[in-house]
């Protein structure tokens, strides 16, 4: 496979050649490795890599498809968040995916966690070797990023998936909170994915929605659903390798693909255009410079999409109370669900009110820049971010434009608790009708 080639396919597009036997898994994953060994000295968006162990797993998807099957997501690199990420790849891995390694997370010694940790140094943005690419997902959005993996796994629990997708320009999921599992006691933390196409998050979501889920209680948050049990992808990818003779192919237990199983236009029952409301700072975040000119970017955004017909927008502004201290209280040792109080009661009062009014919450993904590897200073790169982990409800962020200082800058997109399919079939017409696609950042130094 050529490799210019590899870096504009979408994950369904790998995918459907591998099913089709036009190239191997293996091939697309020697592609993969080689643009990985290539990058990643100037990046440092892994921690690991899985080179002998991803082409083991090439080979029996390969095998696979020589049997007959089909799986949704043939040969289809992937990256995991952290050295514990397998766990949660676990239905990418049986729908044909092959991980390729371990992606960079904040290290320790600071209280900000938009930056990354790499092997061999800090995770380096892909436009601005001089800013960070944001976090805790910081690895992952600067890989896919950087053209090594079409798709990664991320979790969010303040903006973790968002904001690094913003920041590096592509496309970020967070998924309703307790709708797939987590290990965070606080049910603040998410899981989602970051990709470079919307159709990537789309068929990452089918995959993996049809996971075990946790419990609606009563008010509409879901519950953190219980964190998966060790799967045989923990042994196949162990840092002392295994005999690949104990753990055979896991493919039959795969979704096949099914036509139309991935959103591709705006959901039935939801009108058309969508109805959705605008906020630069949601009553209490930005005013100042920095944060009017990215919210100039991103309204620039809206203004296209209301142009293409994907959205229109309805009167009004969203004040919520700001989130950060109820955030920070759950996240105190110790503390219990109710440590948020009535900031989370009030804020979910505000929000319902919003979501009866329209279908869609349209924000900047931050009121800053990316800063630089130093660290934020005073911002709260989150304050547009976490009141959503707050509230559980599903976000997206999508490419807006670039900023002042020639960095990527994102769209918020929320929407109703479950209504995932909405997002991303608003995120695949915002890619398509209004040209809001994943720009190409420029090849690293002695990439190219």
């Amino acid at each position: 496979m050529d490799p210019d080639v590899y870096r504009s396919l979408s994950a369904e597009e790998i995918a459907a050649a591998v099913r089709a036997r036009e190239v191997s898994a293996v091939d697309v994953v020697t592609v993969c490795l080689a643009r990985l060994d290539a990058v990643e000295p100037y990046l440092h968006a892994f921690t690991e890599v899985w080179g002998t162990r991803a082409l083991r797993r090439a080979r029996e998807v390969d095998a696979w498809v020589a049997a007959g099957g089909r799986p949704a997501l043939a040969g289809v690199p992937v990256a995991v968040k952290g050295r514990h990420g397998l766990r949660a790849a676990a239905a990418l891995i049986d729908a044909g995916c092959v991980p390729v390694g371990a992606t960079s997370v904040p290290g320790p010694g600071t209280p900000w966690q938009t930056w990354g940790l790499g092997a061999h140094g800090r995770t380096v943005n892909p436009w601005r070797g001089d800013r960070s690419p944001g976090g805790s997902s910081a690895g992952a959005a600067a890989a896919v990023a950087a053209g090594v993996v079409p798709v990664a796994t991320g979790t969010d629990g303040a903006g973790s998936v968002r904001i690094p997708a913003a920041w590096c320009g592509v496309l970020g999921l967070k998924t309703t909170n307790g709708r797939l599992p987590s290990s965070d006691r606080t049910g603040l933390a998410a899981a989602g994915a970051v990709a470079r196409h919307a159709s990537d998050l789309a068929a990452y979501w089918h995959v993996v929605s049809g996971a075990r889920t946790g419990t609606t209680p009563v008010g509409g948050v879901p519950s953190p659903a219980p964190s998966p049990a060790p799967t045989r992808a923990d042994a196949l990818y162990a840092t002392q390798g295994p005999d690949p003779a104990n753990f055979p192919d896991r493919g039959p237990a795969s979704p096949a693909v099914r036509p139309g199983s991935v959103p591709e236009a705006i959901p039935a029952g939801a009108p058309v255009p969508v109805a959705a409301l605008w906020s630069s700072g949601l009553g209490f975040a930005g005013g100042d410079a920095e944060a009017e000119a990215l919210a100039a970017v991103a309204y620039g955004a809206v203004e296209r999409l209301v142009r293409a017909g994907v959205v229109r927008l309805v009167p009004g502004d969203v004040r919520l109370v700001d989130p950060g201290p109820a955030w920070l209280a759950l996240r105190t040792p110790g503390a219990g669900p109710d440590a948020a109080g009535p900031v989370r009661d009030e804020n979910d009062r505000r929000l319902a009110g919003v979501f009866a009014r329209c279908e869609l919450l349209l924000t900047p993904v931050t009121p800053n820049a990316p800063h630089g590897h130093a660290g934020p200073g005073d911002r709260y790169s989150t304050a547009l971010t976490w009141a959503f982990n707050l509230s559980g409800h599903p976000a997206a962020s999508v490419p807006a434009g670039f900023g002042p200082d020639g960095c990527p800058v994102g769209l918020q997109l929320v929407a109703r608790h479950g209504a995932e399919p909405l997002l991303l079939a608003v995120a695949r017409a915002a890619e398509s009708r209004a040209g809001l696609r994943s720009p190409v950042p420029p090849e690293p130094p002695g990439a190219a």
